[in-house]
């Protein structure tokens, strides 16, 4: 937070928009989600029933920026079916479900994983779960507090359990590790930039072996 700044992530003004941002992020940068959503907002179809009225065609032609569109489309038309037969829409009624209950409602939805659900909870029903992502399980194996298991739910629950549950404490702790995965900690890490350099294994081991 010192080097970087809050990062006010959702960079989205309302749930769905939120939603349909976790979904299509998946393996794509999120200059190329943007683009998608911008397509989305510019016909007019960023909302629930009108993209049930679209084809998947029509639907994956909108969000092609983003790469994967037919596979996409099909994960969005899925979600937006759920939730009007499901929830009416209604964002609040699905939110007012338990952390635990509501993650099991979305992973029920065909193409949600465990880090669009739990994207989705944080950032969306604003409910206090940390996600995991690539950049986050990098930059702890390479800080050198891998845990037990390589499982989603292991690495989450590094945080879960050390951490207070606060929703705002974890959604700028997602962000800003995203944000230093992507400057930094990456593939081939800029070590000599990097804010966390003292406490990290791979760097001090990279400094003895005079890499």
């Amino acid at each position: 937070m010192a080097r970087y700044g809050a990062q006010h992530w959702w960079p989205a003004p309302e749930p769905f928009e939120i939603i349909v941002g976790a979904i299509l992020t998946q393996s794509a940068a999120w200059g190329n989600v943007e683009k998608a959503i911008a397509n989305l907002k510019s016909a007019k179809v960023l909302l629930p029933e009108a993209l049930r009225r679209l084809t998947l065609p029509e639907v994956a032609g909108l969000i092609r920026p983003c790469g994967y569109y037919n596979a996409k489309a099909l994960k969005l038309k899925s979600f937006v079916r759920w939730l009007g037969e499901n929830y009416n829409d209604d964002f609040s009624k699905l939110f007012t479900n338990d952390t635990d209950y509501l993650r099991q409602q979305l992973l029920s939805v065909y193409g949600v994983g465990q880090e669009t659900a739990d994207s989705i909870i944080l950032y969306a029903a604003n409910k206090p779960i940390f996600v995991i992502d690539a950049y986050t399980r990098r930059i702890i194996n390479r800080i050198g507090l891998v845990p037990d298991s390589n499982s989603y739910n292991a690495y989450q629950n590094l945080f879960m359990n050390n951490l207070p549950a606060d929703t705002q404490l974890f959604n700028e702790y997602h962000a800003l590790l995203v944000y230093l995965g992507k400057s930094v900690c990456r593939n081939h890490p800029l070590c000599h930039q990097c804010c966390l350099k003292s406490i990290c294994h791979f760097h001090i081991n990279m400094l003895h072996s005079g890499k």
